[in-house]
């Protein structure tokens, strides 16, 4: 039974992180850097909660362990959307899988085989991944293995050919933010209606999941609770959350970071 979500927290103050002008001078440097030294590949997002590590397992557990896309869905064929792709590097880590070899989930180290797409507002952050795809050998015409990476605005521009095409018409199976919500909700743009574009969020995204597909949210803005609040209710359903170290302070405990999954409902 799906409840009604608590009334959507308070505002964030706006803040540069908020500008694409922000994103582009970074991936600006960015491609520099990488230029001088190919083994510097900017930043990892949320690396000093091991995000990427947790968001693997919980993959690995919610999709080949208990299936809850089908069974049908498995790692060689499950899709992956990244908004806000950035550097690309949690759909590299995917690709990749676990190069040590130590999940403890048997072949969870040969990667996911899925198409995945990233697509960034910014042009410079698509021009650095695909940068980083062509030294791994995983870019655009490499068939199989491609991982590819455009430009598209989430918040302003139509899905239909650039997002939702082909054989994703009708949605992804898994469609991942990490970050970006962070950085619309930190945005002082407005739409028509007068509202923060963080409102309308929600709306955008929820057409790019397949029904029955999951959104998977990770924030360093919001809690748990607050995710819950924008996004729970109508398509979204909550299904679980991923756990992280916690930390106490004043006598309140917390998480550096926050991941919440959703799933949209609907029949496949």
């Amino acid at each position: 039974m799906v409840t009604n979500p608590p009334p959507k927290p308070t505002h964030l103050e706006p803040s540069p992180l908020g500008t694409k002008e922000y994103w582009d001078n970074l991936y600006t440097t960015e491609i520099t850097n990488h230029t001088l030294d190919p083994s510097d590949e900017g930043t990892i997002w949320f690396d000093d909660s091991a995000a990427e590590d947790k968001i693997l397992a919980f993959l690995e557990e919610k999709i080949v362990g208990e299936r809850i896309l089908g069974d049908d869905v498995t790692r060689e064929n499950c899709s992956f959307l990244d908004l806000g792709t950035g550097n690309g590097h949690f759909l590299f880590r995917l690709r990749e899988g676990d190069p040590d070899g130590e999940d403890e989930e048997e072949d969870s180290e040969k990667g996911w085989q899925g198409r995945m797409l990233g697509v960034d507002y910014s042009e410079k952050s698509v021009e650095f991944a695909r940068r980083i795809a062509g030294d791994k050998g995983v870019g655009i015409g490499t068939a199989e293995k491609e991982v590819e990476f455009r430009w598209w605005d989430l918040m302003s521009q139509d899905p239909k050919r650039i997002v939702l095409e082909g054989r994703h018409e009708q949605g992804w199976d898994v469609v991942l933010d990490k970050g970006t919500f962070d950085a619309i909700s930190l945005s002082e743009e407005k739409d028509a209606s007068g509202r923060r574009i963080c409102e309308g969020y929600k709306e955008r995204v929820v057409p790019l999941i397949r029904d029955e597909g999951m959104l998977l949210v990770t924030s360093c803005n919001w809690t748990e609770e607050e995710l819950v609040a924008w996004f729970q209710g109508a398509d979204l359903e909550y299904l679980d959350t991923i756990k992280y170290k916690s930390f106490s302070f004043g006598g309140r405990k917390g998480q550096t970071i926050s991941s919440v999954c959703f799933r949209k409902h609907g029949l496949r």
